[in-house]
């Protein structure tokens, strides 16, 4: 990953700020001219939704259960992002004939460079309480993006769209409205990740037409575990240098749970969210995230639009 340089810069892409130690106008431009392969998986998610989980996931399903590669190699090599600096450097070395590729870019801008390809896509999503609550953990330990403020400051910055990678909304919607015309696209949440980790690890081997036999999928869900992720040093991030991302303020894997919104919003600020939702939403199918919490394992949130 990057040395020390360009924590303080923010490159304006398209209207989106990105964080500069990361990214470049170069990088971004490569991102949106990518010849994708037909043989290529792309995993697409806003920040906060589920990346890395579903990163390990498909390192698991393609070496049917053997946690060798996950342990060996940083995820951002397994799976690098698209958009950031080093990716082509990455994916010009690697040998795999099916690649892993990572994005955080909305469909605006990527759909193009798709068009007409085979090239898989998972799209992974979350409950957008949950997003904003991990976002802002995460901003406070990352100093390649810009401070977080108060949870007050930061949650209007979501939902206006003005944060670093840009509108959930926009990002959800953008994605999620081509399942109907693309058969090459999975969407998989977070909830359902969590709720049944073994059913969406035989949804996505299914998906990429490499089904597994029932041990293969109770070794992948033992080492895609959040415990086994959360001490694994290829995937939580202690690998990067302690001014780039301060483990001492937080934990890149802080608890995996979801329904943790509930702790940070207060009925006002939860109010506020639904009538934003309510107006940006409207138009869209009905999204059901489960949330589980300590007191109702299966409760559901039903956000009703």
């Amino acid at each position: 990953m990057q040395d020390m340089a360009r924590l303080d810069v923010t490159e304006m892409f398209h209207g989106i700020s990105f964080p500069g130690h990361l990214h470049t106008q170069e990088s971004l431009q490569l991102a949106l001219r990518f010849p994708f392969r037909d043989t290529d998986v792309l995993i697409v998610s806003y920040p906060k939704s589920g990346t890395t989980w579903m990163q390990e996931i498909l390192t698991l399903v393609s070496s049917r259960g053997d946690p060798h590669l996950n342990q060996t190699v940083p995820n951002w090599t397994r799976a690098p992002w698209l958009e950031q600096y080093y990716s082509a450097a990455v994916l010009e070395a690697s040998s795999a004939t099916q690649r892993t590729i990572t994005t955080h870019l909305p469909h605006h801008l990527l759909g193009p460079a798709l068009q007409g390809s085979k090239a898989k896509v998972i799209y992974v999503s979350r409950n957008p309480k949950d997003v904003v609550v991990s976002f802002y953990h995460f901003h406070k330990m990352a100093n390649f993006l810009p401070g977080a403020g108060t949870f007050d400051e930061f949650l209007n910055r979501f939902l206006e769209g003005t944060l670093n990678f840009g509108s959930w909304f926009d990002h959800i919607k953008g994605w999620t409205s081509q399942t109907a015309s693309m058969d090459n696209l999975l969407h998989v949440t977070y909830e359902e990740m969590s709720l049944d980790l073994h059913g969406a690890i035989r949804r996505v081997s299914s998906f990429l037409q490499c089904p597994l036999v029932e041990e293969e999928v109770n070794k992948s869900v033992q080492h895609c575990s959040f415990a086994s992720m959360k001490n694994n040093n290829m995937v939580n991030y202690t690998l990067i240098a302690h001014e780039i991302m301060d483990h001492s303020k937080g934990s890149f894997m802080r608890n995996g749970k979801t329904g943790e919104w509930k702790k940070m919003f207060t009925e006002e600020q939860n109010q506020y969210f639904e009538s934003v939702f309510k107006s940006k939403m409207h138009d869209c199918t009905e999204f059901v995230w489960e949330v589980q919490d300590q007191e109702e394992t299966h409760a559901k949130e039903h956000i009703s639009l």
